[in-house]
């Protein structure tokens, strides 16, 4: 199976991905997740400096993770897209035409479960975004991608350990 978790930076995403490492039903998973600090090492633009070639390089890598198995990863298609579409460096072509693409990888994720921000403080890891609207306009982004692609996300809210146990309830019947 194929398991991606969306939202918008700073909800726990990450958190919950190494969290769910402990599950047993879910051995023998690859459980993928941050890479930002390593990108933002090499000097790719992150966030609404986002550029062409990075959100590229970000696609590559959820593309790479769909030609695996049994993957749990804490981003998706999804969260490039939302990004790629608020990338202020990004010509409306370049978005468009990326954007289009990736819309053909959404089908390939077994369950896809969008992470609430509702109720998480931002948190600042000198990476991502800590702008309060921006963090909302990717949030609104990844919920008008989801209801216009995917007819069957999961949405997970409250504490590590209360979306540790709605995945849990939710994957009964995969795994």
């Amino acid at each position: 199976m194929k398991i991606g978790f969306c939202g918008t930076m700073s909800v726990g995403k990450t958190t919950l991905v190494n969290a769910l490492k402990e599950i047993p039903q879910l051995k023998g998973y690859n459980f993928i997740t941050e890479r930002s600090k390593h990108l933002m090492g090499l000097g790719i633009p992150l966030n609404t400096d986002s550029t062409l070639k990075g959100q590229i390089i970000f696609a590559a890598e959820r593309s790479a993770e769909l030609m695996q198995e049994k993957i749990i990863t804490d981003r998706t298609v999804i969260d490039v897209m939302a990004f790629c579409d608020l990338s202020e460096s990004m010509t409306a072509n370049e978005k468009f035409y990326l954007n289009s693409t990736l819309t053909h990888l959404i089908k390939e994720y077994d369950v896809i479960f969008y992470v609430s921000p509702e109720g998480v403080e931002i948190e600042d890891n000198g990476v991502r975004e800590t702008n309060a609207e921006y963090r909302d306009a990717i949030d609104e982004k990844i919920k008008s991608l989801i209801q216009m692609h995917i007819s069957n996300a999961i949405t997970l809210k409250g504490t590590t350990e209360e979306r540790i146990e709605q995945v849990k309830n939710a994957l009964v019947q995969y795994v």
